[in-house]
Order: structure tokens, then C-alpha cells, then sequence
């Protein structure tokens, strides 16, 4: 019988598998799909030598995480850290740029710049406390509770309609309103702002981070500690059925909820997991490019990552819109509802990481959100958006490659609807993820733990969600503290 069992290996299935092997106990990896990694996986989607991120590509999370600091990824793993953390570009030629240099950053807001520094310097002053309230689940008394509070208040501000109380221009709040719209869902909110806090403190205190190879970079260096501490990892074998894992004293779930149907539940645990529910989708395109991005801004070229979709109240507009179920691309006037110049995420990592491309090429990495189970080709949209901050992009491209929210789902089954957060961001289910609990990686299926982004706390790369479920799982099932 082997010890512990762990379905799925994405960043948080394989923390969990580390952390038992380093316990000393047999583990095993079980993975549907024929690579490891879920999230992280790198693969040349366009054309030979372009090396793309199939799901995440930068880590706002990574650098900070507590997990990969113990581990030892940081060191293990090269890291690309930009000076500049991601860029906002608007009409007319202008900018928001969120340098890892907060003094640099407030200078460059102009007179908006102190108000940017008071919503963000208290909480870097206190951000291992940031860091620890937001890093597990909420129902417990933060260590630092002058970092929770300042996080609250601001949470409060950003979260409400008194988020545009803070701003006098349009530069500032549109670039907070890029890291907002991370979160996927209507604007604003609680949980959005909340989202968006912690992304901005990460750019100016550790930074948003890559490893140098891609996202895979990451799973491989985990997946090579578990091979050499005795752990198996078997590709190729999805798991439908807990049944499939019953010779397990311990089975760590990094996959969606609806698994735990497949055994005998609870009424009332059955009943929460059926109320959890899922968010927006994202439709993906990837493109193979025949030199760098031509941005009208020359500055937005020196950020890995960047945010589309113009000013505050234009994306806010267009993630509303999505969160009503309106497919994007469609003007407000026609039948479809959905917003004209959606919200895109860019990411462009050859800018600072050559062995992505071929010499002198680059590739490009972009999502927008779209209703769930959306069957959209995001590739025209996302191209003529590129194009309104960057003309002549569309002559750069040499090929592309789209994936429809369908068929995200279809490629990975946890991103029910191509929702890659595996679970709507929204402040009743940050407390209940996926059901409300002090343990909630804890199930009632007997020795049997989830660990995916569907608990807390929540998504991103962090391995944060893994680290909890495997800690209790370690103390329940075999007495190890």
C-alpha cells in the first residue's frame, strides 16, 4: 500500500507530493495527461523554437511564497525578476507603469503619485503579515492584525464604489484596475480589490517573477526532488473514480471538487459542493512574433507583463459585461451586449528571456475573459487590441494559436467552463473553498484531501493550497507535526 496518493500535478499536487516524500513517506503522483505540470506546462504551440506557456507564465505569487522559499525553488530555479513590473498602456501614447521601484513608480504618476504610495507602502511595510492573512483560510485571528486591517480598509476602498475616491486622474486608476481585473468577474468587488492589493504590493516588494525555460521550469525542478526522495510519478493515467485510489492511507486531490461525487458524501457536505460554483472563462492566444512588439509607448516594451483594455471605466465596463454572460468582441449596440475593447492580459517573457524564441524573434502570450463554456477565437480580438496600443503588430505576426474557454475545459477537466481559477473569486466563496470549514482541504471521504486552487488560499503559483492540505494530512493520518 503506498502512503500517500496524489491526483493531479499541478504546482499544488506537486508541493503536497514534495512535502510527504520529505516526511518520508512513499508517494505517488497519478497525472491524466501525457506532461506534468497542469498550470505550468511550457510547449511550442506556434512553430519550433517559440516556447509558450500553455496556462500561467508570470508568478506575482512565487518569488513571495513561503513554500517555494522552503523548498528551495528560489535558488534552484533562475528567476527573471523585471525592474519593471508590468506596464498599462492607453490611448494617445500613454502610460502606467508599475516599476518593482516604488519611489520610481510614484514619480511617474505624476500628481497621483502619493496617493498611489499611501495605498501601497503601509502594506509593504508589513508584508510578511500581508503575505500570512492572505496565504491561508480566513476563518482564524490574523498574526498581524495591523497588516489585516490595513489590508481591509483598503480592500474596502478599491472593493466599492468608493474606489474612485483615492485618484484625480486616469493613469493611476487605470493601472490598479489591471491588476484588479485578474480576478475575473464583475468590477468592483471585495474580493477583486483584494486580488488586486496583493498584486501590487508583490511588483514593488519581491516582484513578478518567471523562471528562465517557462512556467515548466518550475514543475520539472519539484518533480526531480520527488524522484530522488523515492516518489513515482505515472502520466497518462486519469483518475475518474476515488475507487481508482482506495490503496492509499492518504489521497490529496489537486483537481476540481466534483471528484469527491464519485464516492458516498454527506448530504450537507454534498449539498455545499453542488452551491460551489464557477466563474468566467478565458480564451487564449499565443503568438510566434518576428520581432518585438512596436508599443507606442517605448516603455511598455521593457515589461513582461501588460495589461489591454484602456481606462478604469472602460475595463471595468467590459469585465461587467463578461460576469453578465456577454461574449466579448460584440459592441454594446448589437445583440450580444458584450464589450467592444475587452480586458486582455499580455504577457511578452523573450523581452527578458532569450531562450523563449529564436534570435531576434519573440513570442506573445494573451488571454480574455469570456463567459464560461464560451467557444470564442479569441485571436482576431486580441490581435486588433494589441494593435490600438502597439500599430503595426499585426504585421509582426508569424503564426498563432488560439484556445477557446471549450476547449481550455476539454484540455485540462479542471478548468470547469475555462475557468482557470477553478473556482469563482468572490468573497463568499474565499471563505467557503469549497465549503465553509477551519479545515477545509479536509473532506469526509476518509483520508481523502483537497489540495487544488478550489481551496484555500485560492489560486495563483504559490503552492500555498498543497503546503495546507499536506500538513494536515501528515498530522491526521500518520502523527507527523
Amino acid at each position: 500500500m503506498t502512503d500517500v496518493t496524489v491526483v493531479g500535478s499541478g504546482p499544488n499536487g506537486l508541493v503536497a507530493a514534495v512535502i510527504a516524500a520529505r516526511a518520508g513517506l512513499s508517494v505517488r503522483v497519478l497525472e491524466g495527461a501525457s506532461t506534468i505540470g497542469g498550470g505550468l506546462r511550457t510547449a511550442e504551440l506556434t512553430l519550433p523554437g517559440f516556447w509558450h506557456d500553455v496556462c500561467s507564465a508570470v508568478h506575482p505569487a512565487g518569488l513571495a511564497s513561503p513554500v517555494f522559499r522552503k523548498l528551495g525553488l528560489l535558488d534552484r530555479v533562475e528567476w527573471v525578476v523585471p525592474e519593471l513590473s508590468y506596464a498599462h498602456p492607453l490611448d494617445g501614447g500613454r502610460a502606467g507603469l508599475a516599476w518593482r521601484d516604488l519611489d520610481r513608480t510614484v514619480e511617474g504618476l505624476g500628481a497621483d503619485g502619493p496617493a498611489w504610495r499611501r495605498l501601497v507602502a503601509p502594506l509593504l511595510a508589513r508584508s510578511r503579515g500581508v503575505i500570512d492573512f492572505t496565504g491561508s483560510q480566513l476563518l482564524r485571528v490574523p498574526r498581524d492584525p495591523i497588516a489585516a486591517l490595513r489590508f481591509g480598509l483598503r480592500s474596502l476602498e478599491q472593493g466599492t464604489a468608493l474606489w474612485n475616491t483615492r485618484f484625480r486622474g486616469d493613469i493611476a486608476p487605470a493601472l490598479f484596475t489591471g491588476v484588479v481585473a485578474h480576478a475575473a468577474g464583475g468590477t468592483p468587488t471585495l474580493a477583486s480589490a483584494g486580488a488586486g492589493l496583493l498584486l501590487a504590493m508583490h511588483a514593488h516588494g519581491a516582484g513578478w517573477g518567471f523562471p528562465v525555460g517557462g512556467s515548466q521550469v518550475l514543475a520539472d525542478a519539484l518533480a526531480d526532488e520527488l524522484r530522488a526522495r523515492g516518489g513515482e510519478i505515472v502520466t497518462d493515467v486519469p483518475v475518474t473514480s476515488l475507487d481508482e485510489v482506495s490503496d492509499s492511507r492518504a489521497v490529496l486531490l489537486d483537481t476540481a471538487p466534483a471528484l469527491l461525487f464519485t464516492a458516498d458524501l454527506p448530504s450537507g457536505y454534498a449539498r455545499a459542493l453542488r452551491r460551489y460554483r464557477y466563474g468566467s472563462g478565458v480564451a487564449k492566444v499565443d503568438f510566434a512574433l518576428d520581432g518585438p512588439v512596436p508599443w507606442a509607448n517605448p516603455e511598455v516594451g521593457l515589461a513582461p507583463t501588460v495589461h489591454l483594455g484602456g481606462s478604469r471605466a472602460e475595463i471595468a465596463a467590459a469585465e461587467n459585461a463578461v460576469a453578465r454572460g456577454h461574449q466579448p468582441g460584440i459592441t454594446s449596440g448589437g445583440s450580444g451586449g458584450g464589450p467592444e475593447h475587452p480586458y486582455i492580459l499580455v504577457t511578452q517573457p523573450s523581452i527578458a528571456d532569450p531562450s523563449r524564441a529564436p534570435a531576434g524573434k519573440h513570442v506573445l502570450w494573451a488571454y480574455t475573459h469570456v463567459p464560461a463554456g464560451s467557444t470564442l477565437d479569441a485571436t482576431e480580438l486580441v490581435t486588433a487590441e494589441v494593435e490600438r496600443f502597439a500599430p503595426g503588430f499585426r504585421d509582426l505576426v508569424l503564426a498563432s494559436a488560439s484556445s477557446s474557454a471549450t476547449e481550455l475545459a476539454a484540455y485540462n477537466p479542471n478548468y470547469v467552463g475555462g475557468d482557470i481559477y477553478a473556482g469563482e473569486l468572490t468573497m463568499a466563496q474565499l471563505v467557503k473553498r469549497p465549503v465553509v470549514s477551519t479545515a477545509p482541504w479536509r473532506t469526509p471521504v476518509d483520508g481523502v484531501y483537497l489540495c487544488s486552487s478550489a481551496t484555500p488560499p485560492g489560486p495563483a503559483v504559490h503552492g500555498m493550497n498543497g503546503w495546507w492540505a499536506a500538513k494536515l494530512a501528515l498530522r491526521e493520518r500518520f502523527g507527523i507535526g
